[in-house]
């Protein structure tokens, strides 16, 4: 029905960059929100940065001015530019959005699978 694939995790170093991607496919009526979510092991998943129709963003605190969020409303992708990461940063991190389908036009959060961020030296 819908989906997310996100794209760009992987081994960095501290202080390094990457960059995530987020593409959303499928029965899509239309698009709230999209937003990036991480989870550490051992602790809960947390709001990294979210945006809305509009162009509203919220950030995290830890996010500290390091992440920039934006979103290609025509594409329905969304993507988190992460800057100055530290071993901290390493999560699995998880993209969201609140979907609307075309198939009942209900809104709904959908989940993409993951994508795994290590910062390590």
């Amino acid at each position: 029905q819908v989906q997310l694939v996100e794209s760009g995790g992987g081994l960095v170093q501290p202080g390094g960059s990457l960059r995530l991607s987020c593409a959303a496919s499928g029965r899509i009526f239309s698009i709230y929100g999209m937003g990036w979510y991480r989870q550490a092991p051992g602790k809960q998943r947390e709001l990294v940065a979210r945006i809305i129709t509009g162009g509203s963003r919220n950030y995290a605190d830890f996010v500290k001015g390091r992440f920039t969020i934006s979103r290609d409303n025509a594409k329905n992708t969304v993507s988190l530019q992460m800057n100055d990461l530290a071993p901290a940063d390493t999560a699995v991190y998880y993209c969201s959005a609140r979907i609307v389908t075309s198939q009942d036009f209900r809104a709904d959060d959908y989940w993409g699978q993951g994508t795994q961020v290590t910062v390590s030296s």
